[in-house]
């Protein structure tokens, strides 16, 4: 037994219809057809962890008719598990199962890019980068939800290589989210509540990597994650945005970007204090490495769009040339 949910997007809205709550033996299923084109592979692409990530994996095989993405949520109506494929015709088949299945089903044309505006973007003074957004027509990006899901990624992240904290975000998920509902993949897991972050033992971040600094982070996080999913209601981010995620103590400006950038679709915030964009967006756009300051600089003739323009230099496969220290990374376990 399944339920149909159609979707066409339109010029200011995209249709909406509310589900209520599903047993997970249940499929609510949707055909979003985006009114611009959309390229789900590089849509989803900022959305997983790592290889063996419990809440997102691609679907090579098309289990379930074409080759897609399965991705577990934990909503406001409960735990869900969608599979997302696209069609040759650029339609956008999503099924979901679980108490929270027609939450995500709701949420498919945002996760989509539906919203996501392109005017005032100039790039005829940069034809490399206009030629690079050329070749990526469908390249949109996504608006999550899910702030605190997409802000405790981020605390993970800080201050550690990719490859710790990918490490980190599996071992906790698998340990304290609940198993994903429906037909998922074995070993897929839902994301963990914020009651459970917060009871997490110290000597299971220890485990995981985690130091004490963004253990206390998560926790702090977990406190206040109600008010971070009402910052939703002020758009697609912005300043507003911004300092209400730099008020949980441990959020800094890098954290913030990271998460509003995904879970409000932020389309202007960028990433300063990384490890290593500012010297790729410097090597891109100006054929040198630079450091924040510098990054900022040559991003300012886009403003409004200088994420975006950010995720099409790393969409395009430009790399910097390699040469230099790598950064060490630390096992905060041995201490």
């Amino acid at each position: 037994m399944s339920q149909r949910l159609t979707y066409h997007d339109r010029v200011g809205a995209t249709g909406t219809a509310t589900a209520a709550p599903t047993p997970p033996a249940v499929a609510v299923t949707t055909v979003y057809e985006p009114r611009e084109r959309v390229n789900l592979s590089l849509v989803l692409s900022q959305l997983g962890r790592g290889p063996g990530d419990p809440t997102f994996a691609w679907d090579r095989t098309g289990r379930h008719g074409v080759p897609g993405a399965w991705r577990t949520l934990l909503t406001p109506e409960g735990a869900a598990t969608m599979h997302l494929a696209q069609s040759s015709s650029g339609s956008i088949h999503a099924r979901a199962w679980g108490p929270g299945a027609g939450w995500a089903i709701d949420g498919v044309p945002e996760l989509c890019g539906a919203g996501d505006d392109l005017s005032g973007l100039d790039l005829s003074g940069a034809p490399a980068l206009a030629e690079a957004a050329r070749r990526l027509p469908g390249l949109r990006l996504a608006r999550v939800g899910l702030v605190f899901e997409m802000l405790i990624a981020a605390i993970l992240e800080q201050k550690v290589t990719i490859k710790e904290a990918h490490s980190a975000w599996r071992i906790l998920v698998r340990r304290h989210g609940e198993a994903a509902p429906g037909p998922a993949p074995d070993g897929m897991r839902v994301f963990p509540t914020p009651d459970a972050w917060r009871h997490i033992p110290s000597w299971e971040w220890h485990r995981a990597g985690v130091d004490p600094r963004r253990s206390r982070t998560c926790v702090e996080a977990s406190r206040v994650a109600a008010g971070l999913e009402r910052t939703l209601s002020l758009g697609r981010g912005g300043p507003e945005v911004h300092s209400r995620l730099r008020s949980v103590n441990g959020v800094g400006v890098w954290t913030a970007a990271e998460t509003s950038q995904r879970a409000h679709g932020d389309a202007d915030e960028v990433s300063v204090g990384d490890f290593h964009l500012h010297d790729l967006i410097g090597w891109a756009l100006a054929g040198q490495p630079v450091d924040d300051d510098g990054m900022l600089e040559l991003l300012e003739p886009y403003r409004g769009h200088r994420q975006r323009v950010v995720r099409i230099i790393l969409a395009s496969g430009f790399r910097k040339p390699r040469f230099g220290p790598r950064i060490t990374i630390q096992d905060h376990r041995g201490h």
